[in-house]
């Protein structure tokens, strides 16, 4: 990516908090008005100009803090992605400093337990060790659970789907209260964007079905099942091409922001607009939409974005 290109996705993001109408009219989604509703009471918070874990923590204040999702004694699921073998440098994976922050912020709230697990796509072990999120948990206090093994999953059914009617889900997820996704925003080859919806196939054991059954619909599908209680994407760095698994240092924009909602169609939408996409134009985001699982429309949405 040369300067200009860098500097065009620095200016799409930046319209999250500027009123001028020529740069907020790149993104009209996300062009609103600052909302005047008070902590705890948006539904998107979107945030940019710090480190991953400024931005983390004041998207968690917006939020209403993490006690908003997680209450005393409860075993909180934590899906980042740490599915490749390559270093945090090269934003494959969630950062891991994020990681830790965020592990850290659900003990605060009382979590009894911290469950972390991804079915990579790599080689597990050395994708758990080089990303860096085993180690950043790690020493939280979470527990990174393996999930490489075929029986540790059980089989699933989903109401309602199109395509995929079942699937093995990992069994750590389906026995915990609480469910956070932790992805890293990317370009994919297959899909055009991952964000919190395709990070979501890391909980299941059979991805091969889901790439010969209609992916998309399969991406929308399984969400029907379970849906994270709280979506925070990381976007501080963003591989705009070569994705999922990039090849250098040079696929990747310093976008520097951070997304988090509930709802996880709305975030990747937005998402999708930080990457120069339509989300229209995204078929597992619409077709999401169009079974009622979140909203694409980011105009019906109590944004709230902050720069820091």
């Amino acid at each position: 990516m040369d300067r200009r290109q860098f500097l065009r996705k620095g200016a799409i993001y930046s319209a999250l908090g500027s009123l001028y109408a020529s740069t907020l009219g790149r993104i009209p989604a996300l062009a609103m008005q600052p909302s005047t509703s008070g902590p705890g009471n948006y539904d998107l918070v979107a945030v940019r100009g710090g480190s991953p874990v400024e931005l983390y923590r004041r998207a968690m204040e917006e939020m209403g803090g993490m006690e908003k999702y997680i209450r005393p004694g409860q075993t909180v699921a934590l899906k980042p992605n740490a599915s490749w073998d390559v270093p945090p440098e090269r934003a494959a994976n969630t950062n891991p400093e994020l990681m830790t922050a965020i592990v850290e912020d659900c003990f605060e709230a009382g979590a009894r337990r911290v469950l972390v697990f991804d079915n990579t796509c790599d080689n597990w072990e050395r994708s758990y060790a080089n990303s860096g999120v085993a180690e950043a948990v790690e020493k939280a206090g979470a527990q990174m659970l393996h999930a490489h093994l075929e029986r540790y999953y059980t089989e699933v059914d989903i109401p309602g789907a199109q395509r995929l009617h079942k699937a093995k889900v990992y069994e750590r997820l389906i026995t915990s209260d609480v469910f956070i996704n932790i992805p890293v925003m990317k370009h994919h080859a297959s899909t055009t964007i991952t964000i919190a919806m395709k990070n979501l196939m890391g909980v299941v054991w059979d991805r091969r079905f889901w790439h010969r059954n209609d992916l998309h619909q399969c991406i929308a599908d399984f969400c029907l099942y379970r849906k994270p209680d709280l979506n925070i994407v990381d976007a501080y760095l963003v591989m705009t091409q070569n994705g999922p698994r990039g090849t250098s240092t040079a696929d990747l924009a310093r976008m520097q922001s951070l997304l988090v909602s509930s709802d996880i169609v709305a975030v990747d939408a937005a998402g999708a607009r930080m990457m120069d996409h339509d989300p229209e134009r995204i078929a597992h985001l619409r077709i999401g939409a169009e079974m009622g699982i979140g909203e694409i429309d980011l105009d019906k949405l109590n944004i709230k974005r902050v720069m820091l």
